[in-house]
């Protein structure tokens, strides 16, 4: 159920994007939210995404640090599951930096 929910909501952004112009930037809820994703250690499927202008909003940045981890496993390995870190995942939405940025970590689910 998850699963089908996070690939509708990632082919509708896909295509989304794909009708608007170059340079134009995905918003959630109306905002943007700026949204850094970096390998954790050495392995390729560990990430965290740091996720700047929380106070816009808990839920549109927990959507977009969602869609840049997505967006990375897609893109990465072919596939969008993510198993997100316990206290880390869009759902906890808990882990504040002391800046206000959202701090997100998973990792993509390789077939």
């Amino acid at each position: 159920m998850i699963r089908a929910m996070t690939l509708t909501a990632l082919a509708a952004a896909l295509v989304l994007t794909a009708c608007g112009k170059p340079g134009e930037r995905v918003r959630f809820e109306g905002n943007y939210y700026p949204a850094k994703l970096s390998k954790s250690g050495d392995r390729r499927e560990e990430f965290v995404v740091t996720v700047s202008d929380v106070a816009q909003g808990i839920n549109g940045a927990r959507a977009a640090g969602r869609f840049a981890g997505t967006t990375y496993c897609v893109e990465t390995f072919g596939d969008s599951d993510i198993t997100w870190q316990p206290g880390y995942g869009p759902e906890d939405g808990s882990a504040i930096s002391d800046n206000g940025s959202l701090i997100l970590r998973g990792s993509c689910v390789k077939w």
